[in-house]
């Protein structure tokens, strides 16, 4: 079925309340809602979704309601999930997509929950993009990675999605996955602990201003002799 594409705010929804029902995957949910809602999936036409409806979607039908073994308080959260009622979202508005000056770099971070690197490449519900330099950090876009749950290469719909950005920041990622990253011509660095996505750009800032290792230095327009500097300081301190 082709349908509409999803503003931001409502694929987020639908992922976070994808997340909230056990075995249960974006996709599946879409067609529960397609089914369940008349017209386009929107934030207003989601506040109409009951309990009921979600039950009926999850079992089939309304026969086999009660052989359902979704926890009722899973179903109650993913539809308050769905009505807007809970949320982790606490990013800043982005400023407009423009020329990336001199010395500045986009950097995507995989997400779940508000302005956090939390995310696995291969899972993450949303990137982060942002516009770094070593005195500059900036929200640029925010893309949801929903309909990559419908494509026939997840990572490389993923990969593509970020295919204007130097690097990829995530908590893990795959082998295969990271190849296909690399070959977009992201660097992906892993962060297993995660944390506010503000402290893990800073820390690259730093890096940026200071001794860069010779790849960072490449994207930041570095010439050769620079880089040659960079790697025998950075071999200096170890």
């Amino acid at each position: 079925m082709n349908s509409p594409t999803l503003s931001r705010a409502t694929a987020l929804r639908v992922a976070l309340a994808a997340r909230a029902l056990p075995e249960t995957g974006v996709g599946q949910l879409l067609e529960i809602l397609h089914q369940r809602i008349d017209g386009p999936l929107t934030e207003s036409s989601l506040q109409g979704l009951t309990v009921t409806d979600l039950k009926i979607g999850l079992a089939g039908s309304e026969e086999d309601v009660d052989l359902l073994d979704t926890p009722m308080g899973a179903l109650k959260e993913a539809v308050r999930i769905l009505w807007g009622e809970t949320t982790a979202d606490d990013l800043p508005q982005p400023v407009a997509l423009g020329e990336m000056p001199a010395g500045a770099i986009r950097v995507a971070v995989a997400s779940n929950n508000g302005a956090q690197l939390d995310g696995h490449f291969g899972t993450c519900l949303r990137f982060l993009v942002y516009q770094v330099s070593a005195g500059e950090r900036v929200l640029v876009d925010v893309r949801s990675t929903l309909d990559a749950d419908r494509a026939e290469d997840r990572n490389a719909f993923r990969a593509g999605l970020i295919d204007d950005c130097q690097v990829l920041c995530v908590v893990s990622i795959g082998g295969p996955a990271a190849a296909k990253v690399v070959r977009a011509g992201i660097h992906p660095l892993k962060k297993p602990k995660g944390g506010r996505a503000e402290e893990v750009l800073g820390e690259l800032q730093q890096v940026m201003a200071g001794s860069p290792p010779p790849w960072l230095a490449k994207l930041l327009g570095k010439g050769a002799e620079e880089r040659v500097r960079f790697e025998w300081e950075g071999e200096a301190v170890a």
